[in-house]
C-alpha cells in the first residue's frame, strides 16, 4: 500500500497518466464529432429530400391531383390526377406484403423454434442475405421469364407476385431478428415447464410483436417504393385497377414516366407524386411506431 502511495505522489508517473486521460479524451471528442457529423449528413439528407420535394411538388398536390385518373393529354399538361398510381401502388404493396408475411413469418418461427442454431438455420439465414442484397430489377427479370412461360401478361397478380418475392427475404430476416432477441430465459423457462415447441411459437409471437410489426412495414415501405419489379410485371395503365389480370399503374412509375416529359406541369406533377409516395412511408412509419408503442407494454424486458 505504501509502495502505490509512492508511486502516486510520482511527478513523471502522474504526468504520463494526465497526458493519457488527456489523449482519450481528445479521442473521444474527435469520435463525438465524427458521429455527429455523419449524424448531420442524414438529417440534412432527409429534410433536402423533403424541401425539394415540398417545394416543386406542393403547387401542384390538389384534391383533382389526388382523386382523379389521367384524362386525355395529361401527360402533356392536361388534366387528371394520380389516383389510379395511388391506388395501384396500395395494391401492389399491400399484396406482396401479404405474400411475404405467409411465407416469412413461419420461416422466422421455424428458426427460432425449431431449428434454432442448427446449420439449417445458418444455411436459411444465409440465402435471406444473398436474396436481400439481390437487385429488385432482377427479381423484375426472374418473374418476367416466368410470366412468358406460363403465358401471363403484365398484370396486378404478377406484380404482387414478384413483389412478395423481393419483400420475403427482408421480412423474413427482419422477424429473424427480432425473435432471437426475445431472452433465452423466457424460452428456456417455458420448455423447462413443459411447454412444446409449438406452443412456444405464441409466446414468441408476443414477446416479439412490436419488432415483427417494425419489420412487416419496413418490406411494406420497400414494396411500396420499388419501381424496377414493377416495371416489368404490372405494367402501367391510365386507368383504375379493376382485376388481378389486368395492369396497374403505380407511383415509382408514375414519377418516372412524368419527369421523362418536357412539360414543366407534368414534372411538377411527378414531384407532387413522388411528394405523395413519401408521405405513404412516412405515414406506415409512424403507424409502426404508434402500434410499437402499445404492444410493448406487453413485452418481457
Amino acid at each position: 500500500m505504501d509502495k502505490l502511495i509512492d508511486l502516486r505522489q510520482n511527478p513523471a508517473l502522474q504526468a504520463r497518466i494526465a497526458q493519457r486521460r488527456a489523449r482519450r479524451k481528445f479521442q473521444a471528442r474527435i469520435a463525438h464529432g465524427v458521429l455527429l457529423t455523419m449524424l448531420g449528413i442524414v438529417i440534412l439528407g432527409l429534410f433536402g429530400i423533403l424541401a425539394v420535394l415540398i417545394v416543386k411538388g406542393a403547387p401542384s398536390l390538389s384534391l383533382e391531383v389526388l382523386t382523379q385518373p389521367p384524362k386525355g393529354g395529361y401527360y402533356a399538361g392536361g388534366k387528371g390526377g394520380i389516383l389510379n398510381a395511388i391506388e395501384g401502388s396500395l395494391l401492389l404493396a399491400l399484396g406482396g406484403t401479404l405474400i411475404a408475411l405467409l411465407l416469412g413469418l413461419p420461416l422466422a418461427l421455424y428458426l427460432n423454434a425449431y431449428a434454432d442454431r442448427s446449420r439449417v438455420a445458418g444455411f436459411v439465414r444465409l440465402t435471406m442475405d444473398v436474396l436481400w442484397g439481390v437487385p429488385s430489377l432482377i427479381y423484375g427479370a426472374f418473374a418476367f421469364s416466368l410470366m412468358l412461360f406460363v403465358g401471363l401478361k403484365a398484370s396486378l397478380l404478377a406484380g404482387i407476385v414478384t413483389l412478395g418475392l423481393v419483400e420475403l427475404p427482408i421480412l423474413a430476416r427482419g422477424m429473424d431478428e427480432v425473435l432471437r432477441l426475445s431472452p433465452r430465459e423466457l424460452v428456456h423457462g417455458a420448455l423447462a415447464m413443459g411447454a412444446t415447441r409449438l406452443e412456444l411459437i405464441p409466446l414468441l409471437i408476443r414477446q416479439a410483436l412490436p419488432g415483427l410489426i417494425t419489420a412487416l412495414l419496413l418490406a411494406f415501405g420497400r414494396g411500396i417504393g420499388d419501381a424496377a419489379a414493377v416495371l416489368f410485371t404490372a405494367g402501367y395503365t391510365d386507368r383504375l385497377p379493376s382485376g388481378l389480370l389486368q395492369p396497374v399503374a403505380s407511383l415509382p412509375l408514375a414519377v418516372f414516366f412524368q419527369l421523362n416529359t418536357p412539360y414543366a406541369a407534368s414534372q411538377a406533377r411527378a414531384y407532387a407524386a413522388a411528394l405523395v409516395l413519401t408521405g405513404l412511408v412516412f405515414g406506415a412509419s409512424l403507424l409502426g411506431r404508434l402500434v410499437a408503442r402499445v404492444t410493448g407494454r406487453y413485452v418481457v424486458r
